[in-house]
């Protein structure tokens, strides 16, 4: 008894050691963080749509989740108008601006999980700064004398002059949506699309001083330092199952010089082994086929032990009827497999786990697998 409790209690401890080992991992602060170079256009949208100038911004951001984020973007150079009634046109007007966006990523909003995904659909908005010099308008009144009936007449009329002044900061919104083409686990190319709203730059020289719009369209490169991480398990190697046979002839070697030997029955351990298929697929390669045979040689050696067979398919891809189907249709092929190589099928139990979350190394296309282990 001595000796049953001492190995309860060692594995008990391995137990707790290694789920603890993987409770601990995932992302670090520092995975996820990226920077983003881009390039485009910009227009002021005043009595109508002005003629663009160039516009050009670097973000620094980091994915909280696959869902959310946060990053912030400098960016600026020039701003124009053409279309005043003042006469303040063709004035082109150097700045900067701030921008503090929060980032939602709508295929993960909407269940698609697929890490592999090639593009992705976000939306982003938050407060903007921006930066540039004062503008006064100033009204100088020009008499002009005409001569009507035999009469002198003096009109008046006002003209209008700008001048830059100090710098000034104006803090308005802006929001936006964008299109990532995912090119490598590292690099995205993005192309976005901003609207503002805020104060203008140009001051009263503008029609629309309190309250002006902005439009801009951008493509641009972001790199992810050390490439884009989600969920992980720790690098610490997984003791096989083989391994507790070994540590049960170490135990007892101490366990018997206190306590009478007892009689330890055998049992031949079998080490899980997976199923690896194609999208929308439940062919087993002949790859594959390799393990099955193998395994069913072990399984008939020992007709009394029981194994579970257990289907599942990529969340990410397809419906959840399909999906469901699919890891039925996965497990029925290793179960024929099996029976096909001599398994007895009383021996044999199969599970369909329809659709999940990557189950292996964070990757999506390893979850389309049927696991075979023993009960």
């Amino acid at each position: 008894m001595k000796f049953k409790f001492l190995l309860s209690l060692l594995f008990a401890a391995a137990g707790s050691a290694y789920a603890t080992a993987q409770d601990c991992c995932g992302p670090k602060w520092t995975d996820n963080i990226y920077v983003n170079f881009g390039v485009g256009g910009m227009t002021v949208i005043n009595d109508g749509i002005n003629s663009p100038t160039l516009n050009a911004h670097i973000q620094v951001g980091k994915y909280i989740t696959p869902t959310w984020g946060v990053r912030a973007e400098l960016g600026g150079l020039w701003q124009s108008l053409e279309k005043q009634e003042i006469g303040y046109e063709k004035y082109c007007k150097k700045f900067g601006e701030l921008n503090l966006d929060a980032t939602l990523n709508l295929n993960s909003l909407f269940g698609n999980k697929n890490v592999d995904r090639p593009v992705n659909v976000y939306v982003f908005g938050g407060p903007t700064i921006s930066l540039s010099s004062a503008v006064s308008r100033h009204d100088v009144p020009v008499y002009s004398t005409s001569q009507v009936d035999g009469k002198t007449v003096i009109t008046v009329s006002n003209t209008h002059s700008f001048k830059s002044e100090g710098a000034k900061l104006r803090a308005g919104a802006t929001v936006g949506m964008g299109l990532g083409f995912r090119l490598s686990n590292a690099w995205v190319l993005n192309v976005e699309g901003r609207y503002g709203v805020a104060p203008s730059i140009f001051g009263n020289g503008s029609d629309c001083s309190k309250a002006e719009s902005t439009l801009r369209g951008t493509v641009g490169i972001t790199y992810v330092f050390g490439g884009l991480k989600g969920k992980k398990t720790c690098s610490m190697p997984m003791v096989p199952i083989t391994e507790p046979k070994t540590v049960i002839k170490e135990v007892e070697k101490v366990v018997t010089r206190e306590v009478p030997k007892e009689v330890v029955k055998e049992v031949t351990a079998y080490s899980p082994i997976a199923v690896v298929f194609k999208i929308n697929k439940w062919d087993i390669s002949d790859e594959s086929m390799i393990n099955i045979k193998l395994m069913a040689d072990a399984m008939k050696k020992n007709s009394n032990a029981k194994f579970k067979i257990t289907g599942y398919a990529d969340k990410g891809t397809g419906s959840v009827s399909r999906n469901k189907f699919l890891s039925e249709k996965r497990a029925e092929a290793v179960y024929n497999a099996l029976v096909k190589q001599g398994v007895n099928p009383s021996q044999l139990e199969k599970v369909a786990m329809g659709g999940v979350d990557p189950m292996f190394f964070d990757k999506a296309y390893l979850s389309r697998v049927v696991v075979l282990e023993s009960k």
